[in-house]
């Protein structure tokens, strides 16, 4: 389901941050489009940070490490590979205001990548933001096999480790169920995003 909630060419961050706190994100209808629209969807997708699952031919992959996994390494590298055109999807809902607006909270430690490098070169990643004890999937993307399911791997680890207890992936699909993401009713998943707003989670550590 979604709602239109004052569009514009730019996103305060403040605004954003308010939005997710409230169980709402923010889509465009294209890369072209200026204007983003606000989405409050009946049904959450989620993953059960405890109920994780990792299919045996990936724990394979995982476990001979063909990646370099950087975490935050190159955010706006990320958001792009995620916003490409691709054979699959010819769209994106990634916009000029949704890239800057990011940008500026990963400069608030707000949002954050798990990268999967090669070579020197980016193959896959994904991103999201973080408030609380909570992290917002945005996106994920994948240029070789397995470099997106790699990073999610590598992304539930640090979540856990971290101190998280929420993993929000917005919707679901067969994609995601494979790793247990399952649809909860909005009343119920507003209850656990309130739960774990409280606390604190740090994404990446402190430094020394």
């Amino acid at each position: 389901m979604t709602r239109p909630f004052a569009p514009g060419y730019r996103i305060p961050t403040d605004l954003l941050l308010k939005a997710y706190a409230s169980g709402v994100f923010p889509m465009a209808e294209s890369a072209d489009d200026p204007e983003v629209f606000w989405v409050r969807p009946e049904k959450r997708g989620i993953i059960p940070l405890d109920d994780f699952h990792i299919p045996k031919s990936l724990a394979k992959t995982v476990r001979k490490a063909p990646f370099d996994i950087r975490f935050d390494h190159d955010v706006a590298a990320t958001i792009d590979g995620c916003a490409e055109q691709r054979e699959e999807r010819q769209s994106t809902w990634i916009n000029a205001p949704i890239r800057e607006a990011y940008l500026q909270l990963a400069q608030m430690d707000h949002c954050h990548s798990v990268e999967a490098w090669r070579e020197g070169r980016l193959v896959g990643g994904l991103y999201g933001v973080s408030i609380g004890r909570v992290f917002f999937g945005e996106s994920m993307f994948s240029r070789e096999t397995n470099a997106s399911k790699v990073c999610l791997v590598h992304l539930v680890a640090r979540l856990k480790e971290r101190g998280f207890a929420l993993l929000d992936t917005q919707f679901t699909t067969d994609h995601l169920k494979r790793f247990g993401a399952v649809d909860v009713p909005r009343s119920r998943y507003e209850k656990m995003l309130a739960a774990a707003l409280q606390g604190k989670a740090t994404f990446n550590p402190r430094p020394a």
